[in-house]
């Protein structure tokens, strides 16, 4: 039986937090309309850490625990991604409209190739060039689209379009994260980003929500900002920050047709052709293979592996099956096989 590729489940893994975030953003949108932004994202990153505690008190760990080192990165990730993401997402979403601002958030991705290529040096190919620029072309229609309706409807857009640049940078703050434990970072991030926007919220003097939005929005940071999280992290740990970005593109048009079925027919004919942009995009990315070969430098060094990768060589005494976590040490190789920009592949090209 032939073993999984590495980059398709990667790939698995990102599709699968994508359809999670996806089809909570509509919701958001209806659960948040008569709430303040603060609120409503308080009320996101707080579900998503109570499900992350509950979870990791039920469930064996799959990585490292968080170190007192990681804490500034945790306080920027929650910061970014965990604050001024979801409060700017909430804002814009009431007055862009759940459809265009679901597509919207595929400029995420474009952001994210950039940022890893900037920090992390993953290589940007010809392929996935074309992709991005593309993309961004989906991006300028919607903005078309959305002023052709109201000045709300292009603030509302430029607000959105920050909270992917904000998730971009949260992306790439958090990928030296991806081999630690998904629940114990997803617990750091929500609870702190829930405090945070809780006590702006108080200070703005936000309205309380009522019981059926609360429960809602809850249940929406509980999957699309917990379960979505953790399965986005462990995307990261196996194909990188760009690549797993890329395929979670797949989660505007998830939130998209479920704006669409549930009656916001705002869109115009620019947004079809933003989402006909966007999907040749995510395709693009999906479809990239990198392989040539390459050389790998000595390295000791800590985090959950497996032994089938081509790279994870070392026998234990007894046998060790599945991932696990220890310190080992990688001998100087060459060679040639498929990859993605992880942890033992950031070299140059």
């Amino acid at each position: 039986m032939s073993k999984r590729s590495p980059i398709a489940t990667g790939v698995l893994l990102a599709t699968f937090a994508a359809l999670a975030f996806g089809l909570t953003t509509p919701v958001v949108a209806w659960a948040g309309r008569d709430l303040g932004p603060f609120s409503t994202a308080a009320l996101l990153y707080g579900g998503a850490a109570a499900t992350a505690l509950l979870l990791r008190s039920v469930s064996a760990p799959s990585g490292a625990r968080l170190r007192r080192g990681d804490l500034p990165r945790v306080l920027a990730v929650a910061f970014v991604g965990g604050a001024i993401a979801p409060t700017l997402l909430a804002w814009g979403l009431q007055r862009a409209g759940a459809t265009v601002g679901s597509l919207l958030l595929n400029l995420e991705a474009v952001f994210t190739v950039f940022l890893a290529r900037a920090f992390f040096r993953e290589p940007i190919g010809p392929r996935v060039a074309i992709a991005v620029v593309v993309m961004a072309a989906g991006g300028a229609a919607l903005t078309l689209d959305a002023s052709a309706s109201t000045s709300w409807g292009v603030i509302g857009v430029a607000a959105i379009a920050a909270a992917t640049l904000a998730w971009a940078a949260d992306n790439t703050l958090t990928r030296p994260l991806a081999e630690r434990e998904p629940l114990d970072v997803v617990a750091a991030k929500g609870g702190l980003g829930a405090c945070i926007t809780l006590i702006a919220a108080l200070v703005a003097g936000e309205p309380a929500p009522d019981l059926t939005a609360a429960a809602a929005l809850l249940a929406c940071g509980a999957t699309g900002y917990g379960l979505s999280l953790r399965l986005y992290l462990l995307a990261q740990r196996r194909i990188g920050a760009g690549r797993t970005g890329s395929v979670f593109a797949l989660a505007p048009f998830v939130g998209a047709a479920l704006a669409f079925a549930l009656g916001d027919r705002a869109a115009g004919g620019w947004t079809v052709v933003a989402a006909v942009l966007f999907g040749i995009g995510v395709w693009l990315h999906v479809t990239e293979r990198h392989r040539h070969a390459h050389r790998h430098k000595p390295v000791d060094h800590d985090h959950v592996h497996r032994h089938d990768d081509e790279h994870h060589l070392h026998d234990h005494d007894p046998p060790v099956g599945g991932e696990h976590a220890h310190p080992h040490r990688h001998d100087p190789l060459e060679h040639e096989h498929e990859h993605a920009p992880d942890i033992h592949h950031d070299h140059e090209h």
